[in-house]
């Protein structure tokens, strides 16, 4: 019988993925950025167009850029976060299914238990 299993994975911090993980932190920040200022032009816009309900508008896209602004934020976070880490240190990346084989005889708790697959520079190190 097969059965799906969750397996973690974990990167191993380099200098090369440190500054690779720093750069796709500061493209989404960017991209936040980007989006919050579009969003600002389009309430200038749908101000002056719209004269009905203006509140709801506005509350509508002050939701809509608050909701980036927050992201911004926690983007800052893990930057920080990202620059305190020791080289070497192991960060969790993803989770990705697996199927896992089960026989008859086969320990339970051993299937159970979570599996991880330690990458450093995108090759497999290790499988605990």
């Amino acid at each position: 019988m097969k059965v799906l299993q969750t397996v973690v994975v974990k990167q191993v911090l380099t200098t090369a993925s440190k500054s690779k993980l720093a750069d796709t932190f500061l493209q989404r920040k960017n991209g936040l950025q980007k989006e919050c200022e579009q969003l600002r032009f389009e309430l200038k816009k749908a101000e002056r167009n719209i004269k009905k309900h203006p509140t709801t508008i506005q509350a509508y896209y002050n939701k809509e850029i608050d909701m980036r602004q927050e992201k911004i934020k926690l983007l800052d976070f893990q930057l920080e976060q990202l620059h305190m880490l020791p080289l070497g240190s192991e960060i969790t990346e993803r989770e990705v299914q697996a199927i896992v084989d089960v026989e008859i005889g086969d320990r339970w708790e051993d299937i159970t238990t979570s599996k991880t697959i330690i990458i450093e520079e995108g090759i497999v190190k290790d499988i605990r």
